[in-house]
């Protein structure tokens, strides 16, 4: 497998190494974080447009909403049922 050397500063290569498992190169250790970093979407915030991001805000919103209403119904039923009606 080729390699490539690269120099870092003293106190990231710490940083590095305090996230260093046993038996873990340095190559293993930066390819975990880097996969942990692309696997969270947090990395990836910032990628929809102004209103892009707007109209998902409302799809989200208008299905708490239908959430929330599906919810009351349930209770509602639950309270006939527990109440002998219906």
């Amino acid at each position: 497998m080729a390699s490539k050397n690269i120099g870092i500063k003293e106190d990231v290569y710490e940083r590095l190494k305090a996230h260093k498992r046993a038996g873990e190169s340095f190559s293993e250790t930066l390819d975990r974080i880097l996969h942990e970093l692309d696997s969270d979407w947090r990395t990836n915030a910032g990628f929809l447009s102004d209103e892009e991001a707007a109209a998902l805000e409302a799809e989200v919103s208008r299905g708490l909403e239908d959430a929330d209403d599906s919810f009351d119904e349930l209770g509602d039923e639950v309270d006939d049922r527990l109440s002998g009606g219906s």
